[in-house]
């Protein structure tokens, strides 16, 4: 095999998509192109727009082959998703939108279909978060159409299938709250037997592997002159975790950021997860159960942009100080359905008259309480390692390690979905890190942390 020395990846997001390329040897990214992630309404239900998506990968992967060049294809994606295929390979029924809300007839007949929490570490999510509940709505509901499915797919694997023909699935997508998969045991759950898909999973490859090269008729579309080879793929928050596995020693926890803040427990056990609080155990890309919990960090900070404007991080610093003294409260959920106080709405308390900065100080406050509960969900210890948007944030980074009382690092640079698929086909990466001394008053903080924890738990 001719050595690789530039990746592209395509990268999908919930919210964005994007292709770029990587330098192996050093890992910075050379080139990018990006759309957002468009969600098409109406019949039969809310999907992905899987064409629009191909369209654009086509485009950008042609251009990006014409300009910097590469050598191999790495994929990841957002998790709860999967693909149902025909037996030509096409799609069966459209790419159900996780975040769709399908009828409550349809969640009592699955409830009782459940394996228990035990055997697949995945609670009972809200809207299509746990992919089997997605399989089961689309069997019951369009019968006709569900008749016609072949093959099954976890999403990565299945843009991998579109770019060389072969069909996998992955742990780290299958692992990813689907009730689909044992994380104990590394095999499927019983509920593929009760769905009556056993047959139509495709084998489970591990993300490092290379499925194929490139079709060739495809390749000579994208202007390809030599074989393309083409990785397995993985899921995006482990996508994430993967560089922090390669360079620390267990305990340590991971706070990935994104439209969802995923924290990761590397080195802890499943004994004590508690499914009605949204933990769960992930799968790592070496096919290892991790204790997970998670909240809608991200798209909770792009609502409250859309009503409070930018955050100016200096001027939400600077009022923290008065936000901690008069206990201006953000509580949960600002996205409900999901996360460690599941159900409820959130409110403002002692918000009369408050400013902007101080009401953004609360905002960052909720953000960090609200990880610093998941952290403690999951048994975290030793360091805490921030990657993804909210490591460039020290308004949510200093009240973290006030609130832990222990090392946050915030990792920039070579970290991230992208970096982290690219790290299966060999991508050296170099991330920069940041201890964060915060230069709040603990017991300011510890206060504030008590009387909100005592607001969220009295309305819940």
């Amino acid at each position: 095999m001719t050595e690789t020395r530039r990746i592209a990846v395509l990268d999908i997001g919930k919210t964005n998509a994007k292709v770029l390329v990587l330098d192996c040897a050093t890992g910075e990214e050379l080139d990018v192109r990006r759309r957002p992630n468009q969600v098409i309404p109406g019949d039969p239900y809310p999907h992905y727009d899987i064409e629009g998506l191909w369209r654009f990968f086509c485009d950008a992967l042609r251009e990006l082959n014409s300009g910097c060049g590469f050598d191999a294809i790495s994929i990841t994606t957002h998790g709860a998703s999967g693909v149902l295929l025909d037996e030509a390979g096409d799609l069966a029924l459209p790419a159900l939108d996780y975040e769709y809300e399908y009828p409550e007839e349809i969640r009592a007949t699955y409830a009782p279909l459940r394996p228990p929490f035990s055997e697949t570490f995945s609670p009972a999510l809200a809207m299509g978060l746990n992919l089997g509940a997605q399989i089961h709505f689309q069997k019951v509901s369009f019968p006709k159409e569900f008749a016609r499915v072949r093959t099954i797919l976890t999403y990565p694997q299945y843009w991998a299938f579109r770019l060389t023909g072969i069909a996998a699935n992955e742990a780290t997508s299958l692992g990813c709250h689907t009730d689909l998969w044992q994380p104990g045991k590394g095999t499927f759950s019983s509920l593929v037997d009760t769905l009556g898909i056993r047959d139509m999973m495709a084998t489970v490859r591990s993300a490092f592997d290379v499925l194929g090269d490139v079709k060739s008729a495809l390749a000579a579309e994208l202007g390809l002159q030599k074989p393309v080879p083409v990785y397995c793929g993985i899921h995006d928050s482990n996508a994430s975790l993967l560089p922090h596995l390669v360079g620390h020693e267990p305990p340590f926890a991971v706070v990935s950021t994104g439209t969802w803040v995923i924290n990761f427990a590397v080195g802890g056990d499943l004994e004590h997860l508690d499914p009605a609080r949204d933990a769960l155990a992930n799968v790592d890309a070496y096919g290892r159960a991790v204790p997970s919990s998670r909240f809608m960090g991200g798209r909770e900070f792009e609502l409250l942009t859309a009503v409070l404007g930018p955050l100016d991080v200096d001027a939400a610093l600077a009022a923290m100080p008065q936000a901690l003294e008069k206990r201006v409260l953000l509580t949960p959920n600002v996205t409900s359905g999901s996360g460690p106080y599941p159900g409820q709405q959130s409110r403002w308390l002692n918000a009369e008259g408050a400013s902007t900065p101080e009401k953004w100080a609360a905002c960052c406050l909720y953000l960090a309480l609200m990880t610093e509960t998941c952290l403690t969900l999951i048994g975290a210890k030793g360091p805490v390692l921030v990657e993804g948007p909210f490591a460039a944030n020290p308004a949510y980074l200093e009240p973290l390690q006030a609130l832990l009382g222990r090392q946050v690092i915030a990792v920039s640079g070579s970290t991230g979905t992208s970096q982290g698929a690219g790290l299966l086909a060999g991508v050296k990466l170099s991330a920069q890190s940041k201890e964060i001394v915060s230069r709040l008053d603990p017991a300011a903080v510890q206060a504030y942390a008590a009387e909100w924890e005592a607001k969220t738990r009295a309305a819940g």
